[in-house]
């Protein structure tokens, strides 16, 4: 038996395994026998590790050259170097949905064991459904897209991956993509095992938080490194072109993000129980219409695989989510009856359903913007897609609107605030907004969208800061303790709150380099020959040459260009163009990137096309795209902090813990 054999049979074992434990899981707990329901949980932790069997089977095949293999010789080369080896196992469809499963039967492992300590009521619901998740995935794996399967003679050498993954962009941002979207499934079991067992309180909603924040936080860095690798790889100037996939990955985001807002309501309140459900399924289903996306082919994307058997498969596998998921809430609708109501427009409750309106909105255009070319050819033969300026324009405004609301909600209090406390609270926040805006009209900045979004921030940054000021003052006041020792025990006491405003923060850098970029992005194309320059903004470049080298298979062409500003010699940059030997139709172009301090634009320049020994370049000036990095870690700092758990430590008896002043002021 050759080793590769073993990763097969792993994969099939894996199947019946967790087709048995989810029957066994099933029958147990209908029926009461904690045997039962404890030899499928075994059967979750077996799966676990016969998938990395597989995985490690995979993985030896693509290090060792098993051209055998034909995903091997699919996705890997002997040119290749061991780094891009071990990513060659996401980079086709069998490979990147065995680690989909892989990751998925590992999360799985890990909740079935806390959810039978902590929640054992809801166990062997969670392990069923995670179970029957898996059965899905190890049916399309073992029989419909087996990354085992062989060729009738093996290859001498293969293909090698597609040019445009061949960047350390590929080592990271597909495994976080692929964690994020199957990390969405605990949530969705422990939702589906509430619902079944009928015990829908607010504790299943501490069960779920955590997993679901671990979800959005994954997902999120998913999409600003696919941003990043776009920037720097694709070469046309930007970070998020609104295409069918990367608006795949995002949707499940915003839904989540709906969620991990709305649930403060039901937890303080006890309203919106159908709403919560809700989201918890439809991002769940969306993660699983994003991974049908980019493996059907029905969608066009750069991003996608060629159109495959296996889509109908996924497109039935989501339509008995969505069936089964609306199934169980309209069954459990008697017990998801309201404890409150909206006692006020002005409150925060309500503040955070026009939070989800919103959101919903933003994925519903998106939803729409994705799936119009299918509906255009039903309806009239032929795909017709919309572009950017769509969502921009849909988009945009709810957007802006949700910056805004941020700045809103801290201020107002749960079920009721006085008009006259809200304007007491939200008066400086507004004037600082008001100050930059008319400050950055003073200095040139003409165009009324981007001023509208700089103060829309400036404002959601002073109630922010007004927050961390009071809740600091408070505690230093009744403690004793300086300022820094206040904020730092404010900080650790409320780590969900604080936590938030910083994930806030860092949605404000986002927007301001979104916003930036955006509106005052310049760019010029310009045929070079050797010692001509072009100019752009306060810049110009000079191209001192063309020369070329060998790299890992690839004959590499790259330009020596003079970076210069207002007449000073700023160094060189290097815009290249790589040709594959496997891919020689397909050559990619590698950006030259230079961010330029203390403005921070960045200099972007590319080699789009050499005709007769001419280059061609196209040249970005993009300001501040920078700062959407910044803030993305910024905001999964926030979502660290919020999710850490927290430590109860007993204050020295001389102090006084009293609770923090209410936004209205009371």
């Amino acid at each position: 038996m050759i080793v590769t054999d073993i990763g097969y049979i792993a994969l099939v074992l894996a199947f019946v395994i967790a087709t048995y434990g989810l029957l066994a899981g099933g029958l147990g707990a209908r029926r009461g026998s904690q045997r039962l329901v404890r030899s499928s949980q075994h059967a979750i932790i077996a799966t676990a590790v016969l998938s990395t069997v597989a995985a490690g089977m995979l993985w030896y095949g693509l290090i060792t050259h098993d051209f055998r293999l034909s995903y091997v010789a699919q996705t890997s080369s002997r040119d290749m170097n061991l780094s891009y080896l071990i990513t060659s196992f996401w980079g086709g469809q069998a490979g990147s949905l065995l680690f989909w499963a892989w990751m998925l039967t590992l999360f799985s492992a890990v909740a079935a064991i806390r959810s039978r300590k902590r929640h054992p009521e809801l166990a062997p619901y969670v392990g069923t459904t995670l179970l029957g998740i898996q059965c899905f995935f190890f049916l399309v794996l073992g029989f419909l897209t087996n990354p085992f399967e062989r060729l009738p003679v093996a290859a001498f050498d293969g293909r090698g991956l597609n040019p445009l993954l061949m960047d350390p962009g590929m080592r990271i941002h597909p495994p976080t993509l692929l964690i994020g979207y199957m990390s969405f499934s605990i949530p969705f079991a422990y939702a589906v095992a509430a619902l079944v067992t009928g015990r829908l309180g607010r504790e299943w909603l501490g069960a779920i938080r955590r997993w679901m924040l671990l979800g959005w936080a994954v997902q999120g860095a998913g999409l600003l490194l696919g941003a990043w690798w776009a920037y720097h790889v694709l070469g046309w100037g930007g970070y998020w072109g609104w295409d069918a996939v990367e608006n795949a990955a995002l949707m499940p985001w915003l839904t989540a993000t709906a969620f991990l807002h709305s649930t403060m309501v039901q937890e303080r309140r006890g309203m919106l129980k159908v709403w919560n459900l809700a989201l918890v399924m439809l991002t769940f289903t969306l993660a699983i219409f994003g991974t049908f996306v980019v493996r059907s082919g029905v969608l066009s994307s750069v991003h996608a695989f060629a159109t495959s058997s296996i889509g109908p498969f996924f497109f039935v596998f989501l339509g008995l989510v969505v069936i089964g998921s609306a199934g169980l809430i309209f069954y459990r609708l008697p017990k998801l009856q309201t404890e409150g109501q909206f006692d006020s427009v002005l409150s925060r409750e309500s503040s955070f359903l026009v939070n989800n309106l919103l959101i919903i909105g933003i994925t519903g255009a998106t939803f729409w913007g994705s799936v119009f070319p299918l509906i255009s050819e039903v309806f009239r033969g032929t795909k017709v897609g919309v572009g950017a300026p769509f969502y921009r324009q849909v988009n945009g405004p709810l957007l802006l609107a949700l910056v805004i609301l941020m700045g809103i909600g801290p201020v107002l209090a749960w079920r009721r605030s006085a008009p006259r406390a809200f304007w007491r609270n939200v008066r400086l926040p507004l004037a600082l907004g008001l100050a930059v805006g008319a400050g950055l009209f003073l200095l040139g900045v003409q165009k009324p969208l981007a001023l509208l979004s700089y103060a829309s921030v400036a404002f959601v940054f002073g109630t922010i800061i007004m927050e961390f000021w009071r809740g600091t003052r408070v505690r230093a006041r009744n403690t004793g303790e300086v300022f820094p020792v206040a904020l730092a025990g404010l900080v650790s006491r409320n780590r969900r709150r604080y936590g938030g405003y910083v994930v806030h923060v860092g949605i404000l850098l986002l927007a301001v380099g979104v916003t930036s970029s955006s509106f005052f992005q310049q760019e010029t194309a310009s045929a070079l020959p050797e010692g001509k320059s072009v100019a752009i903004g306060n810049y110009s470049l000079k191209n001192k040459g063309l020369f070329q080298y060998e790299d890992q298979g690839a004959q590499v062409v790259y330009s020596e260009m003079e970076l210069m500003r207002d007449g000073q010699s700023l160094g060189s940059i290097r815009p290249e163009r790589r040709t594959y030997r496997n891919w020689e139709d397909q050559p990619v172009t590698g950006v030259a990137i230079r961010t330029i301090y203390p403005t921070g634009e960045d200099v972007y320049v590319l080699m789009s096309t050499i005709d007769g020994g001419i280059p061609s370049f196209r040249v970005f000036i993009n300001p501040m795209v920078n700062v959407i990095w910044f803030g993305g870690l910024l905001l999964l700092a926030g979502t660290v902090l919020c999710g850490w758990p927290e430590v109860v430590r007993k204050e020295r008896a001389v102090r006084v813990r009293v609770p923090e002043p209410s936004p209205s002021g009371a």
